[in-house]
Formats: structure tokens, C-alpha cells, sequence
């Protein structure tokens, strides 16, 4: 479709609008609970649109299946995942360093549907979705032919690896089916298994299959209380999603990267390796406009700042203690009792001794008390 192509979409194919072909294997991951903390995944209307795409757009008959191809960035050496040179910097999945994509990739399918309305002639019933819809986009993707899912549940795209973006235009008119431009043979994964020997929380019990608990993007985005203690050393310095898996594959190490990345998606340097202690002392303004207009926007800032503390303490850089000591007196407990972890991972843990009396949260002060022992 040449109007997908000039507006920068990197692949598109079209299929009817029909139930998806894993159904089963999304019913039986809720019924597990490794949606987490995440109920709206098994609400009714999020299973009915997952069930039948003409639940979000009734009389839906086409679903035009894109990928938007956002900056790789670093890759990873042959001794593990890239990491920042600098110690006492932040990891940022790499999606989330531009703008905001769910923003970029709706303004792209509206301004599409607004275009194939014009070629009809006719005003056409469309809806955009992105992943906030609940659709089983990777099914949809891969019957559209633009890639196949790897065994880290990433879809990927020949040429372009899985460092892309997925979105879904319903449609209210019938089309022919169409694969994707560029859309080479099934070939899989193979043998390999990179990603799930790379992933440092054992997040994926069995190919194919994530159990979104364990997952270090789970844990640092969508979980809103404290990350489990036993997870904690593992998370490293990511401090918003987390790429490693992506970073072994060689799908993404061999993709010839033919096609220019999304200009609205390329990283921006703010967001891309932030200064630990730097943003540890963000006020709540200055927080929201670092976030603003980014997916970063997911995160609070107290889900965020507890990330930090996290990121710090598994630094191992003493000089990070008195930012640290500061943000037990911070407002919200979520940062507080992670503060108290970070001290304790740093050997300082005599520091939180002195605010145990004063501290009010149960949750917080034993924090502080194990991390004084």
C-alpha cells in the first residue's frame, strides 16, 4: 500500500478481520497469572476484543497491520548485554528514548484511514489501535506476514529484527488480502535460545511463553508497589523496561537495518542513559517534563524513583549514599523503602538506623531494619 509507505510505516499487510488462531495460548497465560498485577487482562471487554477484532470495531471486515521500526540503539558484544560505561547511569528500553509511540503510531493510522477514505471516495468506519487495545496484535502481525515470534514473545520482522512497533487499523470495508512488502519465509528461532539464557530473572518458563512477574519491563513499568527483594539485585541498572533479551538476538544483531527508523522515534540523549543521583533529586515538576510527551509517561514519578534507588544499589558506588540517605525522607514510602534497600546493597546500611523511630509505614521501617542489620 503506497499511502502506508509514505507515511513512513516500514511494513504493512492486510487481512480479514477474524478471530485470531492463538486464542487458546492467551487464555491459558491469564489462567497461569503471569499477567501479574495487570487485571485488566482478564477483564471481559479486554477478552471479547481479544477474542473477535469485531468487538472493538463492529462490522469491522479488514485489519491493516503495520510495523514502525524504532532506533536499535547499541547492540550487544559477544560478553553479554551492553551496560553504560558510567556505572551511575539509568538503562532505557530503547522504544521509550524518543517520542512517545503510541501517540506517533495513532496520528499515522488516523492520517491513513483519512487517506484510504479519500481514494474510496467514501467515509470508511476505521479504529486505530495500538497495543492499549486489546488485541492480540502479534497473531494478527504474523498472519499479515510481517514476521514470526521469537521465543521471547517479540515479533520479528525480517530485516528489521524485533526492534519495531506494532499497530492494527480495523476497517469497515472489505479488502483484499495482502502480505507484508518484504515478507520473507517462516524460518524461527531454531535451536536457539539466546534470549531466555540472557534473561537475568528467569522471566520465561518455557519458550514462547513470558511470565510477565518476573520480568525486569513488568517490574519497573507496569507493577506499581515494591519490586520483590529477591529480584532486586537482578534488575542491574534498567530503570524503565529493559532490551536484553533483544540485545542476543542475532535476528537483531544480523538485521541490515535497510530502512531509516522512525525520525519521531529516534533517541533522544535526556532520555536515553539519565544520571542516576541526577534524577534521584527531581522534584515532581521536573520529573514531568523530563517524561513529557514520551512513553516514560507510564511510570509515576514514585515507580520511577524507586527504580532508581534500585539501579543504584546494584551500582555499587558508595558515593551515591547521601542522595540516598535523602530520599528516606522522601513523601512517597514506595521510594523510601527502596532507598533503605539500595543503602543496604551498598554497605551503608547504618545510615537507616536513624530513621527507623521516625518512620511510620510498617512496610518502610522494615526495610530499614533489615537494611541496618
Amino acid at each position: 500500500m503506497a499511502e502506508s509507505r509514505n507515511l513512513g510505516f516500514h511494513r504493512v499487510g492486510l487481512i480479514p478481520a477474524q478471530p485470531p488462531r492463538r486464542l487458546g495460548a492467551y487464555e491459558d497465560w491469564v489462567a497461569r497469572g503471569y499477567h501479574g498485577d495487570m487485571a485488566y487482562m482478564a477483564r471481559d471487554d479486554h477478552r471479547r476484543g481479544r477474542r473477535d477484532p469485531r468487538e472493538l470495531l463492529p462490522g469491522a471486515q479488514t485489519i491493516v497491520v503495520v510495523a514502525l521500526a524504532h532506533s536499535p540503539g547499541e547492540r550487544a558484544g559477544a560478553g553479554g548485554p551492553v551496560v553504560p560505561a558510567d556505572r551511575l547511569r539509568g538503562a532505557v528500553a530503547r522504544y521509550a528514548r524518543g517520542a512517545d509511540y503510541h501517540r506517533v503510531m495513532k496520528e499515522k493510522l488516523r492520517a491513513l484511514a483519512e487517506r484510504l477514505s479519500r481514494r474510496t471516495g467514501q467515509e470508511i468506519p476505521a479504529r486505530a489501535c495500538v497495543d492499549t487495545a486489546p488485541i492480540l496484535e502479534r497473531d494478527a502481525a504474523e498472519r499479515a506476514g510481517l514476521g514470526f515470534t521469537a521465543k521471547n514473545t517479540m515479533l520479528i520482522a525480517p530485516g528489521l529484527g524485533s526492534y519495531v512497533l506494532l499497530g492494527e487499523l480495523l476497517l469497515g470495508a472489505e479488502a483484499r488480502a495482502e502480505p507484508a512488502d518484504g515478507a520473507a519465509a517462516h524460518k524461527g528461532c531454531g535451536s536457539c535460545r539466546a534470549c531466555l539464557d540472557a534473561c537475568p530473572t528467569g522471566a520465561f518458563p518455557t519458550p514462547y511463553v513470558l511470565d510477565a512477574r518476573r520480568c525486569i519491563s513488568y517490574l519497573t513499568i507496569e507493577n506499581r508497589g515494591p519490586i520483590p527483594r529477591a529480584l532486586r539485585p537482578l534488575i542491574g541498572s534498567w530503570i524503565f523496561g529493559c532490551d536484553i533479551c533483544q540485545q542476543v538476538c542475532p535476528y537483531n544483531a544480523a538485521a541490515p537495518h535497510r530502512s531509516a527508523p522512525a525520525p519521531e522515534l529516534e533517541a533522544r540523549a535526556a532520555q536515553s542513559h539519565p544520571e542516576l543521583i541526577a534524577m534521584l533529586e527531581t522534584t515532581g515538576n521536573q520529573y514531568k517534563k523530563w517524561v513529557r510527551g514520551t512513553a516514560l509517561e507510564r511510570a509515576r514519578r514514585p515507580q520511577f524513583l524507586r527504580n532508581v534507588c534500585v539501579a543504584l544499589g546494584n551500582a555499587g558506588a558508595k558515593r551515591a549514599a547521601p542522595a540516598l540517605d535523602a530520599a528516606l525522607a522522601d513523601r512517597s514510602s514506595l521510594v523510601r523503602g527502596h532507598a533503605a534497600w539500595a543503602l543496604g546493597a551498598l554497605g551503608e546500611g547504618a545510615r537507616c538506623r536513624l530513621h527507623v523511630d521516625a518512620e511510620a509505614d510498617p512496610w518502610v521501617r522494615e526495610e530499614l531494619e533489615l537494611a541496618a542489620r
